[in-house]
């Protein structure tokens, strides 16, 4: 590893540091990727892969979960340029193995038909040891891309249950939620049974590769109001259910990291409970009290990791150069001692100003050199 790279998992071990290394920056705006890569105009298009990997090695990126470099090709200049295609994205006919999903008993039906037996079948023939294989290739291949200079770390290797708003659509999954509680208390269960599987193979592969300990986990369960769903029911339901499945992380010493989108602050508690080690995201503007949560221990007492950046939906696209500057500042000043990583909210879509990315950019290398003042 070389510096940036080893500044990043001496972050991830939590050991004291004198810079603090910052993630991926997954910019959106083709022409933004292509002056920061030191490339000429229309060359993402062309060379997606090598424009994007020279992006983040430009701005000197230390960590990277989830490499997504082809991600930005589904943007145009003005933000998402797709037709709806999708249950969440106004599609006027949902189907699912040859099943019309209009209602709430519509999606029961399926779920009591194709899914559930699926579950059952793919958990009774599940194959830990192939599955642990295909991680490590998986992350070999990963950080061979990135290079010695970015530390990859995990993103999608351990599995918990998630709300199927994505394969019904929001209105008849939620519907579901509210009138059929025990299908979905079941759909959690048999998740879950499924994810411990696929987790038992992921610690393992972890174990075997010796692999960075830390994954993020990304699922989106609340919106800037709160959870999309009663707390209590989560209390319930899925928290036993997610609490099961993530032990083989948990007992391979994997730390594991929270995805926040939207008002999350009732479950973080809970999540910590569960043994979730820290978080990343944050909308600040929903709610979420970043420095409380930095005072926060993990369930053995240490301190959190925290993944924060530049607000992508406030600070950055509509604030001032100084703004980002100031914002940034907070995030370290709030931050936990050791364990912090900084970078941008989420994705960096068309529409922020080229000087609030540029001091951006320039903060992140600032405190990657001076570290806390």
């Amino acid at each position: 590893m070389e510096a940036n790279a080893q500044l990043a998992f001496d972050t991830v071990h939590q050991l004291p540091t004198k810079g603090i290394p910052h993630s991926v920056l997954n910019v959106m705006n083709h022409e933004h990727i292509e002056r920061l890569a030191g490339r000429e105009k229309g060359s993402y298009k062309k060379d997606p892969y090598g424009t994007y990997h020279a992006m983040q090695l430009a701005i000197g990126t230390c960590q990277i979960e989830q490499y997504i470099p082809d991600n930005p090709l589904s943007m145009g200049s003005h933000g998402y340029e797709g037709a709806a295609h999708a249950a969440t994205q106004g599609v006027a006919e949902i189907w699912r193995d040859g099943m019309l999903i209009d209602s709430p008993e519509g999606a029961v039906e399926h779920l009591e038909k194709v899914e559930f037996p699926s579950l059952i079948e793919r958990t009774k023939n599940y194959d830990i040891e192939a599955r642990a294989a295909e991680i490590i290739e998986w992350e070999k291949d990963q950080q061979d891309q990135l290079g010695p200079t970015i530390l990859k770390t995990g993103y999608g290797l351990f599995w918990f249950p998630v709300f199927f708003y994505n394969e019904y659509g929001y209105e008849h999954y939620f519907s579901a939620y509210a009138l059929y509680p025990e299908a979905i208390a079941k759909h959690f269960r048999l998740q879950a049974d499924l994810c411990l599987k696929n987790n038992q193979a992921a610690a393992l592969a972890y174990k075997r590769a010796n692999l960075p300990p830390m994954h993020l986990l990304d699922f989106d369960m609340a919106d800037s109001r709160g959870t999309l769903v009663n707390v209590q029911s989560l209390d319930k339901i899925w928290f036993p259910e997610f609490s099961r499945c993530i032990e083989p992380a948990l007992k391979q010493g994997v730390k594991l990291l929270w995805h926040c989108d939207g008002n999350l602050m009732q479950m973080v508690p809970r999540l910590i409970e569960c043994g979730v080690k820290g978080f990343q995201g944050f909308q600040y503007e929903c709610g979420m009290d970043y420095p409380a949560i930095c005072q926060i221990k993990a369930r053995d007492g240490s301190s959190l990791m925290i993944q924060a950046g530049s607000s992508v939906t406030r600070t950055l696209p509509h604030g001032k150069p100084n703004d980002v500057k100031k914002e940034l500042d907070w995030l370290v000043q709030n931050g936990p001692p050791t364990g912090l990583f900084l970078g941008e909210s989420s994705s960096m879509v068309p529409g922020v100003p080229w000087e609030n990315l540029k001091t951006l950019i320039e903060g992140l290398e600032y405190y990657k050199n001076e570290g806390r003042k």
